[in-house]
C-alpha cells in the first residue's frame, strides 16, 4: 500500500516549464557527482528513479558535460508550405469561388483546397493537414450566403474603393445630398418567418382571402433622412419619372441618387427628365447583382420581417394603408434608419 502511495505522489515533469526542468537536471547531476546516491537525489525532487540515470548518461557524453542537460525546443513535424505559400492559400480562398480557378465545384472543401495546392505548388497534402492549415489561417466552415453567379467581384470592389468615394467627394464639393433608392412589393397573403406546432403536423396560419398587393419606393441617407411613396402596378420609365418628381419636390439642395440597374431606371424618358432639371439630380448605378450594397434593401427586410407578415390584415383593412403606416413609423425612427448603415455589407458608406 505504501508503494502505491509513493508512486501516485511522483511528480510529472511535463507540468513544469523547460527552464525549471533544466535547472533540476543540472542540480541533480551535480549532487550525484559530489557523492550523493542517485536514488536519494531523485527522490528529493519527487521524480521516478530511472530518470536520474538517463541524465547521468547524457552528462557523461564525450565533450558535452552538463550542456547535454539543456532544454531544446521541439521542432515538431516540418512545415510543408512556407509562410508565403500559406498566405497565398488564404488569398485564394477568402471571398473567392473555386470556379475562379477552373475547379468544378462552387464550395471550398478540404479536398478542393488540397487539389488547388497540388496544382499550384506541386505539394500533396492530406485533408487532415489541409483542415489544420485552414484553422491556422483563421478560416472556418460556414453556411454561405447565396449570390447570383453573374455577380462581378471586381466591379463591386471598384464601387467600394473608387466609384462611391468619388461620388461622396463630389457631393461634398457641391453641397449636395446622397440618397440610396430601391423599390419593393407587398402582398397581403405573404407569410414570413416560422411558428411553433406539433411535430409532423404543419401549423395553419389564417390570412385574408383577398389578394391585395401594393408596391413601394423609398430613399434614405446615412443621416437618417427617409422618403417613401406607394403605388399600384409595375414600375416602368414613366412611373419612375413620376416618383422622382415627388422626391425632388421642394428640394433646395442637389441630389445624388444611387439606384440599381433595373431597366426602368435607364429609360430614355428618365434621362430626359434628369437633363431637364439642370443638374439638380444625378443618378448613379450600383454594380449588377449586388443588392447587399444598398442599405435601402435593409428597410424592406425590416418592414417585411416585422410588419404585415407578422400581423395579418384584419377584415376590411387595406394593405396600402397598413404599409404606409409602417413606412411612416420607420421614417420617424432615425436611430433605426442610421442603424441600417452599420451593416457589414454597407460599411463602405460610413467611411465617407
Amino acid at each position: 500500500m505504501s508503494v502505491c502511495v509513493e508512486e501516485c505522489m511522483k511528480r510529472d515533469g511535463r507540468t513544469l516549464d523547460h527552464k525549471t526542468l533544466e535547472e533540476i537536471r543540472r542540480m541533480a547531476v551535480q549532487r550525484v557527482r559530489e557523492g550523493e546516491k542517485p536514488s536519494v537525489v531523485i527522490a528529493s525532487f519527487g521524480f521516478n528513479r530511472p530518470v536520474i540515470y538517463k541524465w547521468l548518461k547524457a552528462a557523461a557524453g564525450r565533450g558535452r558535460g552538463l550542456r547535454a542537460l539543456r532544454s531544446t525546443r521541439g521542432t515538431g513535424r516540418p512545415r510543408r508550405l512556407t509562410p508565403a505559400q500559406e498566405r497565398q492559400v488564404f488569398r485564394w480562398i477568402n471571398g473567392r469561388d473555386p470556379r475562379q480557378y477552373a475547379l468544378d465545384f462552387g464550395l471550398w472543401t478540404r479536398r478542393i483546397v488540397a487539389l488547388l495546392i497540388e496544382r499550384k505548388f506541386g505539394i500533396s497534402l492530406g485533408v487532415t493537414a489541409v483542415g489544420a492549415l485552414l484553422a491556422k489561417l483563421g478560416l472556418t466552415p460556414q453556411k454561405p450566403l447565396q449570390r447570383a453567379y453573374q455577380r462581378d467581384p471586381q466591379a463591386i470592389e471598384r464601387w467600394q474603393r473608387d466609384v462611391y468615394p468619388a461620388i461622396a467627394r463630389r457631393a461634398k464639393r457641391e453641397g449636395a445630398d446622397i440618397f440610396f433608392w430601391d423599390e419593393s412589393g407587398f402582398r397581403a397573403d405573404a407569410v414570413h418567418g416560422k411558428t411553433w406546432g406539433l411535430r409532423g403536423e404543419t401549423p395553419v396560419v389564417h390570412r385574408p382571402g383577398q389578394r391585395q398587393s401594393i408596391s413601394a419606393a423609398s430613399a434614405l441617407n446615412a443621416r437618417g433622412a427617409f422618403w417613401f411613396c406607394t403605388y399600384q402596378g409595375a414600375l416602368d420609365g414613366v412611373r419612375f419619372v413620376e416618383l422622382l418628381k415627388q422626391l425632388m419636390r421642394h428640394r433646395k439642395r442637389g441630389l445624388h441618387l444611387i439606384v440599381d440597374g433595373l431597366p426602368a431606371h435607364k429609360k430614355a424618358v428618365v434621362k430626359d427628365y434628369v437633363q431637364s432639371i439642370g443638374g439638380k439630380l444625378t443618378l448613379h448605378f450600383l454594380p449588377g447583382y449586388a443588392p447587399d450594397l444598398n442599405p435601402d434593401e435593409l428597410v424592406w427586410s425590416h418592414v417585411k420581417r416585422t410588419g404585415t407578415a407578422r400581423n395579418p390584415l384584419q377584415k376590411g383593412e387595406k394593405l396600402q394603408d397598413r404599409i404606409e403606416a409602417e413606412l411612416l413609423a420607420v421614417q420617424r425612427d432615425r436611430p433605426l434608419l442610421r442603424s441600417f448603415f452599420r451593416a457589414p455589407s454597407v460599411a463602405y458608406i460610413a467611411d465617407y
